[in-house]
């Protein structure tokens, strides 16, 4: 059978891969955050790191970006100018697990010229109601209180702000 034949008779093959690379990588984002929390968002009242109040409840008229991260964490430095660019055009939340005092987490912050909600989690108790064992974790959670999205590892920009806003319209 010549080339040519071999290329007409096989068109299907590389549609076919690239279909069953989407599908793996989809079973195992799937599986890896399997532990973490869905439905209804585990409420919390907590403080920021200026010491004022805050609540899950405090974010309910429009779609929340709830981000969980470490100083330690090299992936979560990477991401986390993109983070506070989010922060920019919708609310969110970030929680600073076992990353130190208060101080350390302002000093890290400040250092690196990012201003960002951030509720301290120095033993990991609210990272644990709502599943999360490995930073970077994100929810985006809508207007209902229902988390509506969640992703262990480096969420891309683009994939978060089109869960907000699609967020805002379910």
């Amino acid at each position: 059978m010549s080339t040519e034949a071999r290329t007409r008779r096989c068109w299907w093959r590389w549609p076919l891969e690239i279909l069953i690379i989407v599908a793996l990588v989809l079973v195992i984002r799937a599986w890896i955050a399997r532990d973490l929390a869905e439905g209804p968002a585990p409420e919390f009242e907590a403080y920021l790191l200026d010491g004022s109040p805050v609540a899950l409840a405090d974010y309910a008229d429009r779609p929340m970006l709830l981000h969980f991260w470490a100083t330690w964490c090299p992936i979560c430095r990477l991401e986390e100018g993109e983070i506070v660019r989010v922060s920019e055009s919708h609310p969110v939340l970030t929680v600073a697990m076992q990353s130190g005092s208060a101080d350390s987490v302002e000093a890290h912050l400040n250092e690196r010229e990012r201003e960002l909600d951030v509720v301290l989690d120095p033993d990991g108790q609210l990272a644990a109601r709502f599943g999360v064992r490995v930073v970077p974790s994100t929810f985006i959670i809508d207007p209902a209180g229902q988390i509506v999205f969640r992703k262990q590892g480096y969420a891309p920009p683009l994939e978060l702000r089109f869960r907000l806003w699609l967020a805002g319209w379910l």
